[in-house]
This record gives C-alpha cells, sequence and structure tokens, in this order.
C-alpha cells in the first residue's frame, strides 16, 4: 500500500483497513511461531501499512482539532 493509496481512503475505511492489517498481523505471526509462514516479507509489510494508517488517522485529528 502506498501512502497515496492511504491518503485517498475516507476515515471509515481507515478503520477498516487498520483492523483487516492487525487481523492479518496476528495471523502471520502465529504462522512464524509454528513455521508454517511462506512470504517472510509480508511481515515487515502489514507493520509499515499499520503504521501509515495511524499516521494519517493522527494527523487528519490534529487538522481537525485545528481547525
Amino acid at each position: 500500500m502506498k501512502a497515496s493509496d492511504v491518503k485517498a481512503m475516507t476515515d471509515d475505511q481507515l478503520g477498516d483497513e487498520l483492523i483487516n492489517l492487525k487481523k492479518e498481523q496476528f495471523n502471520l505471526r502465529f504462522q512464524q511461531a509454528s513455521g508454517q509462514i511462506e512470504n517472510t516479507a509480508r511481515v515487515r509489510q502489514v507493520r509499515r501499512d499499520i503504521a501509515r494508517i495511524k499516521s494519517m488517522q493522527t494527523a487528519r485529528r490534529a487538522s481537525a482539532a485545528a481547525s
């Protein structure tokens, strides 16, 4: 997911995507612990996507509070 994709999403879409990514991260952690994970790079990618979404949510809250 690119930063431009995150910027184009609405607040509700960001929340839904964050929930989905958290679930995926949870499942990836279990796969990694049991040695069944196939794509180890996906762990890093999901973690960074979560950070992008949280950063955008924080920026939007800050701009709304400033207005």
